[in-house]
Formats: structure tokens, C-alpha cells, sequence
């Protein structure tokens, strides 16, 4: 049957017979609810639409649209002809409000043609409760478009009955409990649905949380290299940054690659803030709506600053951002532009990152583990036990002076990485698998959800600095070492921090509940740049 036959009444021939001198029926009016979307911060639209005689034919659409959203009248008069609705020759305003806020994107195709629709006396379903987001196309299908959660949490805030979202999009907006959600493959399924005629199904989210360290690189292939690797399982259990030095092929990216294979599984609400920022930047895949593993991000080193921190006319996230709740790895750090570089280093402390533009100011999260990893000079070798660098005591001291200071203090552990020798490589012995030390890291993190109960911090390295003397008690030796450390190596405030960070990490692995003289001595060691690659001695 086709769409235009099921209408309760022919209302543009109400509209065209009306006589101009009779004023009981001036225009047609429709209201349908919607939402947008700037940065995270989702927020509702009302889509008014309002049908007039008119000289002139017209179809105008008002309230801040930016381009995107002003060609949704082709596509709306596309998807209308397709259903055998033509526009009549009459003037159409669709006003989005409120109308002081800026609107981008497609997602209000959806509400514009249900109010078109509507106002025309396509239905006279009542749309209370009832809000819709989607792109059409031409022919009438319904495109996914970018930051369905964020808008699906904020229709549970506001009491929505019926959401309407993209098929494709249906699974990641389930996610959300409260809200019944419906995925509409095309125009006149929706129509077909709203009139009881042909009921789309209610979307479900599956709670299956499959294994997905499965498919993740193993420690188990990493030959030799055991403090090092007994350091990384120290980061990936206090949550800390680490920065990597050592000559080509002694495996740091390799280890880097494999340290979210350590890393405890994520929290549902961990998932649900991190598929948040991946829901915006349209990176969701429609078979895994929601992302299940902690991200590892590794950009290349020729990156922009707004493409590590976020930006853009409309800011869009970062780097730093999409590895929220993740790790980001910058590989031969010393390649980076120190001004990119330095940018992150409000957002490593602060744990979001705002950006202002003139359309908005926009706020987003970046909790994550960084990972700096450089070789030693620009020929990779010096310091090789076996290897001559060919690289001047200048050229060296300019290379490893190209990482800001203050940049290197927000690393809490710093390792050398030494080439891997003959006989480790060839040992049959397999290596210890990621699943049997992230046992270890999941129990340290257990003893820190216990202790950070009901505060908001979820690991040691996030203990604010007023807060270390409450949870991390000193045995009296302890005390001794790190002050002696402090006073000869001439450390700051932030360094002292860190140290203690890294100590009560330390301690949780060895289950005291106090730091000890050999805790603290562990995160001096590991806090500190070996002499031969500090650049203040060459």
C-alpha cells in the first residue's frame, strides 16, 4: 500500500481551497522532538515545522543550521517523492529549537521528515515521548550517524519513552537501560510502524562480554627482557606512565604493543566513556558496539597538535582522547614536534582537555597511560654493549634534550631497554603469558578499588597530591631513602610524588599494606633516567 494513501486527510488541499479572505485555516503545523550533539555535551531540539500558502514555492530552515543541515531539504524532498509524497508548491519553514544554538550534522533528517510528514496529515500519531535521529537518503533509507550514545544517555535523562535511532546505530544506543529503542532501516518501515501497521522490533543489547584479550599480542612472545617486563606489570598495576630508551631492535614497541594485554578489564561504565568519544568520531563498528578493551593508540610521529589533543572548527577528539581509559603510545618520541608534545602535558595531569572555539567551548576526557619510547641518539646506538655509535657527544646530548623536562617529570617510570642476547632468544622455554600476569595486576588493582572506594580514583598514579601522605604510610627506612634520594638528586615536588606513587604500586604487588625500605628503593631506581642517558651529564 502505498504511503500516501494511508493519510487521515489530504491537508494541502485543506491548505490550497482556503480562500484568501478566510482566516480559519491559515497554515499547517507539526512539532517533533530530536536531538543534537557539540562535542559530548548532547541537548535537545525541537523540530517545528510550519505549512503556509505562498506565492512562491519555498522550504527554508531556520535556528543556527550550519551547511550539513540545510541540504537536508533535498534529501527530505527525495525520501518524500519516494514514498509517493510530493512537496507541495507552498512555503515550508522548519525551525530547530532552541534556535541560539548552533546545529551541525544530519542527525535531525529524521525528525525534519516525520514533521514534514506529519504536517502534511501524513499521521496523526501522537509523537509525545517520542524523539528521532537519523540521516536519510535519497532513496529513503536511514543512515547511522556519529554520537548516538551520548545523545541516548541524555534521552534517559529526560524521560524518553521512544527513541528512533539508525538500524545500524540501534545496538549502541540499547547500551543504554530505561529507554526503548527502535532501529528504523527506511522511511516508510518508521511510517508503517507509527501507524500499527508493520511493528519494527525493540533493539536489545547483548551483555555477552566475550573475552577480547584473545585477539591482543602476548608477552608470552617477548624473549628475555624480565625486568623490563617486571616493570611494565608494576605500570599496568598502579596505572603509571613509563618512558622507554634503548637501541633499534631491543624490543621496545614490541613490549609497548602488548602491555594492554596486562591491563584489567574495563569497568561497564569505563566502557560505556570511552564508547562515548568513539561514538562521536564515528570509529564504532556496528558488530561491536561497544568497546569491550582498553584502546592503544599509536600515532605517527609527523601528527599535528589538534590531531593529538582534539580541535577543529566543530572540536573534534584527539588522540589523547581516543585512547581514554587506554594506552597511547608515542613511538621514537624524540621525533615528535617538542611544541605538540608539550601540549599534553595540562591534559596528563588535569584528565580531560577543553577546547574553545567560536562556536563552543568543548570538554573532553583523557585519562590514559602514556608510553614514550626513543633510541638514545639519531643512529640508535649509543651505549650498545656491542655496536660503535657514529653520532657526536653534541649530537647525542641535542637528541636526548629534544624531550621538555617537564614533559619527562610526568613519566613515573623510566627503563632502559638493552638489546636481548643470543642465548634468550634461543631458550625454549616459553615466556610467562599475558593472562598469567594480568591475574597479578588484576589483584593490585583490587586492593586500590578497595582503598579508593566512593572517591573517584580508580588506580594509584590518579592519587591527588593531597592525598599521598593519607594513602601512602612510610615505614621510617622508607622515609630515609627517599629523602636522602631527594637532597642528592636534587628531585621536585612533582618527582616526589611520583616516586611515592610508584612505591605504594610496588607495595600492593608485594600485598603490604605500607610502604617499606625496598618498595621505596624500587620506585627511586625506576623513577630516575640511567647517568649514561641523562642529558645533563653529557
Amino acid at each position: 500500500m502505498a504511503i500516501a494513501k494511508i493519510c487521515r486527510k489530504d491537508a494541502y488541499n485543506i491548505l490550497m481551497k482556503t480562500s484568501s479572505k478566510d482566516r480559519t485555516v491559515k497554515y499547517l503545523f507539526s512539532k517533533i522532538n530530536s536531538l543534537g550533539l557539540f562535542g559530548l555535551n548532547a541537548f535537545p531540539v525541537e523540530v517545528e515545522v510550519d505549512i503556509s500558502k505562498g506565492n512562491m514555492p519555498r522550504f527554508d530552515i531556520v535556528g543556527l543550521p550550519d551547511a550539513s543541515v540545510r541540504e537536508s531539504r533535498e534529501r527530505i524532498r527525495s525520501a518524500l517523492n519516494s514514498i509517493n509524497v510530493n512537496l507541495p508548491s507552498c512555503r515550508i519553514i522548519v525551525n530547530l529549537a532552541p534556535a541560539d544554538v548552533k546545529k551541525s550534522g544530519t542527525m535531525h533528517d529524521l525528525a525534519i521528515f516525520i514533521a514534514v510528514f506529519a504536517a502534511l496529515g501524513g499521521t496523526s500519531v501522537s509523537m509525545k515521548n517520542k524523539f528521532f535521529i537519523g540521516e536519510v537518503s535519497l532513496s529513503g533509507k536511514v543512515r547511522s550517524v556519529n554520537g548516538v550514545l551520548p545523545m541516548t544517555i541524555l534521552a534517559r535523562k529526560l524521560g524518553v519513552k521512544e527513541l528512533y535511532v539508525p538500524l545500524e546505530n540501534a545496538a549502541e544506543a540499547a547500551a543504554i537501560e530505561g529507554v526503548t529503542v527502535y532501529g528504523v532501516p527506511d522511511v516508510e518501515s518508521l511510517i508503517l510502524h507509527l501507524e500499527n501497521r508493520k511493528r519494527l522490533p525493540i533493539a536489545v543489547f547483548s551483555e555477552d562480554m566475550q573475552d577480547d584479550y584473545n585477539s591482543i599480542l602476548d608477552f608470552s612472545d617477548v624473549k628475555g627482557q624480565r625486568s623490563v617486563k617486571r616493570a611494565l606489570e608494576i605500570v599496568a598495576a598502579g596505572g603509571h606512565n613509563v618512558f622507554m630508551v634503548g637501541p633499534p631492535g631491543s624490543g621496545k614497541s614490541m613490549l609497548a604493543k602488548r602491555l594492554p594485554s596486562i591491563l584489567p578489564e574495563m569497568t561497564m561504565d569505563e566502557a560505556l566513556e570511552t564508547t562515548n568519544v568513539y561514538s562521536i568520531s564515528g570509529m564504532l563498528n556496528s558488530n561491536s558496539p561497544i568497546i569491550r578493551k582498553r584502546p592503544f593508540r599509536s600515532p605517527h610521529h609527523t601528527i599535528s597538535g589538534v590531531g593529538l589533543v582534539g580541535g577543529g572548527s566543530i572540536p573534534q577528539p584527539g588522540e589523547i582522547s581516543l585512547a581514554h581509559n587506554g594506552v597511547l603510545f608515542l613511538d621514537e618520541l624524540a621525533e615528535f614536534d617538542r611544541r605538540t608534545l608539550d601540549i599534553m602535558r595540562q591534559p596528563l595531569e588535569d584528565h580531560i582537555v577543553t577546547i574553545t572555539r567560536a562556536s563552543g567551548t568543548v570538554t573532553y576526557p583523557c585519562r590514559f597511560m602514556l608510553v614514550g619510547a626513543m633510541n638514545p641518539c639519531p643512529c640508535g646506538y649509543y651505549g650498545h654493549p656491542k655496536r660503535k655509535c657514529t653520532c657526536s657527544p653534541m649530537q647525542v646530548k641535542r637528541y636526548l634534550s629534544k624531550i621538555s623536562g617537564p614533559l619527562m617529570e610526568r613519566f613515573d617510570i623510566h627503563l632502559e631497554v638493552e638489546p636481548v642476547l643470543f642465548d634468550e632468544l634461543c631458550d625454549s622455554k616459553k615466556p610467562e603469558s599475558s593472562s598469567e600476569i594480568r591475574r597479578r595486576v588484576q589483584a593490585a588493582r583490587e586492593i586500590q578499588k578497595e582503598r579508593f572506594k566512593n572517591t573517584g580514583i580508580t588506580c594509584n598514579a590518579q592519587i591527588p597530591a593531597g592525598k599521598l601522605t593519607d594513602y601512602c604510610p612510610l615505614t621510617e627506612s622508607a622515609e630515609n631513602v627517599i629523602k636522602s634520594a631527594f637532597e642528592k638528586m636534587g628531585l621536585s615536588a612533582r618527582s616526589y610524588d611520583r616516586i611515592l606513587k610508584v612505591a605504594r604500586t610496588v607495595a600492593d604487588m608485594s600485598g603490604s599494606d605500607i610502604i617499606e625500605r625496598n618498595h621505596a628503593a624500587a620506585a627511586i631506581q625506576y623513577g630516575s633516567m640511567s647517568l649514561k642517558y641523562d642529558p645533563s651529564n653529557k
